[in-house]
């Protein structure tokens, strides 16, 4: 097995081509917990948890036709199609004499789907680098520095964790310095309670740390695809009337000026209410759902379904039990684990306390995220073919 090398992570974070850079960036997780997980024994780290969900990510990052499943979203619900209706009929009353086929180009090349998908993509990548680039290049300095010690070496570790900021996130690391002594500590404790307790602890502090951290990249993901009914409306009459050039400024307010715009506001303002709620559903399906291995999808809207392994039925790890208290608002039960209020830290983290703790013990999270061909060509720095 590959072990990944501080210069493995700052080599990868360097890439410019966000696909790949996503790929290699999940493999690399992959590679990360393997390493870790050699030393602790059973129970999952904090990136056999983030090799998914930067798997997860690589869906938005790679749009994959985000905006055709959006067209065929509006094109089978009915009061899109009579929102759509009404915004054709005002255009007409405005003089346009397209066909209404020409009049749907029209309408989608004014909403521009392509270019709200590319800003949750960008979004969603630039998050996807700000975390690995952190979190992943202190794990790779921790495998390096502290797995091979005999026994536990209270210097040692203070020392690796002098190099962190101190503070609270998102500038200072101090839940990183405490989440590391906290996996220093499992690699040598041989009660399974205890080491598994120490690696929950760990794998939340570290979740508390990245959560906080990616906060504004999660709201800016969420809101890419809504633009405002006044810019689009601007935008649709650019594209009825591509020859006015310069001058579409100029005509936009002198029809507003003397009220011609009324109706088409309003039109437009009921379209993009249902435009906005679709985008918003397809964006936040992608950001909300992640596939654990197996076959585990969860859509984190929902309440996790799959109850605490027994060994953690029980929390007695003072510390694991402050932070839980903190973090998760419905104690030793996943109830009203599930939100769909995905850009609010607090429900995001409740939600992601009770799947670490959940899945902890769940040995297939450190199962390959991809095929072996896959993995070469990654490792040649290649796009694999097949299902990613």
């Amino acid at each position: 097995m590959t072990v990944p090398t501080l210069s493995d992570v700052e080599r990868i974070a360097s890439l410019p081509d966000a696909t790949i850079r996503n790929l290699q960036i999940t493999q690399c997780y992959h590679e990360l917990g393997l390493t870790l997980a050699e030393r602790t024994g059973g129970g999952a780290n904090w990136c056999a948890f983030a090799t998914w969900a930067s798997k997860q990510a690589g869906q938005t990052i790679r749009k994959e036709d985000l905006g055709r499943t959006l067209q065929l979203m509006l094109g089978s619900e009915a009061a899109a199609q009579q929102a759509i209706q009404e915004v054709v009929e005002a255009v007409r009353r405005l003089g346009a004499r397209l066909k209404i086929e020409e009049l749907m180009e029209v309408l989608w090349k004014a909403y521009d789907p392509q270019a709200a998908f590319e800003r949750s993509s960008e979004t969603v990548a630039r998050g996807n680098l700000k975390v690995f680039a952190e979190i992943g290049r202190e794990f790779a300095r921790f495998n390096a520095t502290c797995l091979d010690d005999p026994a536990y070496d209270a210097e040692k570790i203070a020392k690796f964790c002098a190099e962190l900021l101190p503070g609270e996130p998102p500038d200072g690391q101090s839940y990183l310095r405490s989440a590391f002594e906290h996996y220093y500590r499992a690699l040598f404790e041989v009660i399974e309670k205890s080491r598994t307790e120490f690696l929950l602890l760990a794998n939340l502090e570290i979740g508390y740390h990245e959560q906080t951290r990616l906060q504004p990249e999660i709201n800016e993901a969420l809101a890419a695809p809504i633009i405002p009914p006044e810019t689009f409306a601007r935008n649709l009459l650019k594209a009825l009337h591509p020859g006015w050039g310069v001058l579409n400024d100029f005509v936009w307010r002198v029809m507003r000026l003397f009220g011609r715009l009324t109706g088409l506001d309003e039109a437009v303002t009921a379209f993009m209410e249902i435009l906005k709620r679709e985008a918003q559903y397809i964006t936040t399906e992608t950001l909300m759902t992640i596939t654990l291995p197996p076959h585990d999808r969860l859509r984190l809207g929902d309440d996790l379904r799959s109850g605490f392994p027994a060994v953690l039925q029980q929390i007695a790890n003072p510390d694991l039990k402050a932070l839980l208290s903190q973090i998760d608002p419905t104690p030793d039960s996943t109830r009203e684990s599930g939100t769909d209020l995905w850009g609010d830290l607090a429900d995001r983290l409740h939600f992601i306390a009770d799947m670490f703790r959940c899945y902890q013990m769940a040995e297939a999270l450190y199962d390959p995220p991809f095929l072996p061909g896959q993995t070469a060509a990654l490792k040649e720095g290649q796009l694999p073919v097949g299902e990613l």
